[in-house]
């Protein structure tokens, strides 16, 4: 094995790994995480805090 087919057999699973990232990140099962994680910076401050929390 020279190193070209190393760098072949590289490529070929940071290629892999790229498309299955991909794949995750637009599957449907994952949207509702996305969206929520989307709209964290206008969440009010006390709907983040556990009501325990709020005592303090």
């Amino acid at each position: 094995m020279d190193i070209n087919t190393l760098r072949g057999i590289t490529t070929a699973l940071a290629l892999i790994a790229f498309v299955s990232v991909w794949i995750w990140a637009w599957s449907s099962r994952r949207k509702k995480a996305f969206d929520e994680a989307a709209n964290l910076p206008f969440a009010d401050d006390s709907e983040l805090q556990p009501e325990d929390a709020s005592h303090e």
